[in-house]
């Protein structure tokens, strides 16, 4: 009888351990190798795009504008020019609109006036891409008798402006000192037409003898050799 109750009991011990271990292996959580690691680290979150965490560059609406041929900040070289250089020419200047706008401004910059001269005849326009005159000022001569800022000048009547390509106009008459009467600029003269042929210049002049805006452009004979001679690309904005 001992021997038996000495079997029986080690028997019954060693079915409990086993279970122990069994309830152990299929707890919750299972062995500590399989638990998660708090140590392990999350991957940060994507930035939205436009989120505006990264640096972009100035853009018109930033000056209460709608478009320009260029960061103002960077218009600082001063053109200057002759009677007989630029008198009677029509200079193109080209402008890339991303978006719709009515465009009832043309903001030029004037950095320097010469009180002397005699200035008449002179306007600003706006071409499209087909040569086409879509709008321009009235005389902007007494404009350009004062004040050496940037100033808005109304197109005689505001028009629609698909996107699309356009270039300003601009027609001096008169006679001035050459280093008197400037025009704000970029210093790109030769440069600013890297790339590129008529009539998609981004800089040129057409024609000679005008007194008034041509209602039409042949845009095929724009040319640069007046551009070449240091009649550097003048800043413009649009509102």
């Amino acid at each position: 009888m001992r021997t038996r109750t000495t079997t029986v009991s080690t028997g019954i011990a060693a079915a409990l351990a086993a279970l122990l271990v069994l309830t152990g292996c299929t707890s919750p959580g299972g062995s500590p190798k399989e638990k998660p690691s708090s140590a392990v680290a999350t991957a940060p979150a994507p930035v939205a795009p436009g989120s505006g965490s990264g640096y972009e560059g100035p853009r018109p609406q930033d000056q209460n504008l709608l478009a320009w041929t260029g960061d103002p900040n960077d218009a600082g070289h001063v053109t200057a020019q002759s009677a007989a250089g630029v008198g009677g020419r029509v200079t193109l200047v080209r402008i890339v609109l991303r978006e719709q706008i009515t465009w009832s401004n043309v903001w030029l910059g004037l950095a320097g006036i010469d009180p002397n001269a005699q200035l008449s005849q002179c306007y600003l326009g706006v071409y499209d891409a087909t040569g086409a005159l879509r709008a321009s000022t009235a005389d902007i001569s007494p404009q350009l008798m004062t004040d050496a800022i940037a100033k808005p000048l109304p197109l005689a009547k505001p028009f629609t402006a698909a996107p699309g390509t356009y270039f300003v106009a601009l027609l001096l008459n008169g006679n001035w000192a050459t280093n008197a009467l400037t025009l704000k600029a970029t210093g790109a003269g030769i440069s600013v037409n890297a790339g590129l042929t008529p009539p998609n210049l981004r800089y040129s002049t057409v024609l000679t003898g005008q007194t008034s805006l041509p209602a039409t452009l042949n845009l095929a004979e724009q040319s640069t050799s007046t551009i070449n001679t240091g009649w550097a690309s003048q800043w413009y904005g649009v509102s």
